[in-house]
């Protein structure tokens, strides 16, 4: 579980997007809402385009719960999106939050840009994220190969660039923090992340933690630092190239 960390971030993420009362939002990755949800309170319009399904319904619980009538949600990934059909064919921000997994990444942004009447911001990672710290450290002694981390925002800036589109960057470190009631409960909350089954892996889990965990009052934490990138352009804009 994460502290009040996660809405700051939230927070800093809606307050530096160009957004008026008028703006249509498409949301890429939206899962259950993180950004849809409180945008909704201050924009016209918003597409949730979500792949996983329990993420969809506990947005679309949200939305029930909060009565909130502006936006639409579509159950598909963004690759199998056809604009037009799936979703509407303009909007004045296209938005894609940490969700940039997409196995053909220039074709993802070209479509982006495709539905996009003014602006694109992504958010991405630099360097090794703190998970990716972890997997290095255990992944070989838990399955017995390597890991392999994903691609950074240096690739998809290189693959901007190649297209053309030369984009503003921010890049911001970012602490979250996982809190649990006992040493046990961290174990359990991590055991599916590292596909922990046999009890020798628990063990090996365990001991990592043991040296990661900090005490603090009458639970532990674990702290998570990253660095966080955000991307973004203006079409038309001076940065942008055709």
């Amino acid at each position: 579980m994460f502290e009040n960390d996660g809405n700051k971030l939230i927070r800093k993420t809606i307050d530096e997007l160009p957004l008026t009362p008028e703006s249509r939002i498409l949301d890429i990755g939206s899962g259950p809402g993180t950004l849809a949800i409180p945008l909704s309170e201050i924009v016209t319009h918003i597409t949730a385009v979500e792949p996983s399904e329990g993420m969809l319904n506990a947005l679309k619980e949200r939305i029930a719960e909060d009565g909130i009538n502006n936006i639409d949600c579509v159950n598909k990934r963004w690759e199998d999106i056809e604009t037009g059909a799936d979703i509407e064919s303009s909007y004045d921000i296209v938005i894609a939050s940490y969700s940039l997994g997409m196995p053909d990444i220039r074709e993802a942004i070209r479509k982006m840009e495709e539905v996009s009447s003014k602006y694109v911001c992504l958010y991405w990672f630099a360097g090794d994220a703190s998970w990716d710290i972890n997997y290095k450290a255990l992944w070989p002694a838990l399955h017995g190969t390597e890991y392999y981390p994903s691609p950074k925002c240096n690739v998809l800036y290189n693959v901007l660039y190649d297209m053309g589109i030369y984009p503003n960057m921010t890049v911001f470190p970012f602490e979250h923090i996982h809190r649990f009631s006992s040493e046990g409960d961290a174990v359990e909350h991590f055991k599916s992340y590292y596909k922990v089954s046999e009890e020798n892996q628990v063990e090996i889990l365990r001991n990592y933690l043991k040296d990661h965990l900090e005490i603090d009052n009458n639970s532990v934490i674990l702290r998570a630092m990253n660095t966080r990138v955000k991307l973004w352009w203006e079409k038309g804009d001076l940065n942008y190239g055709n």
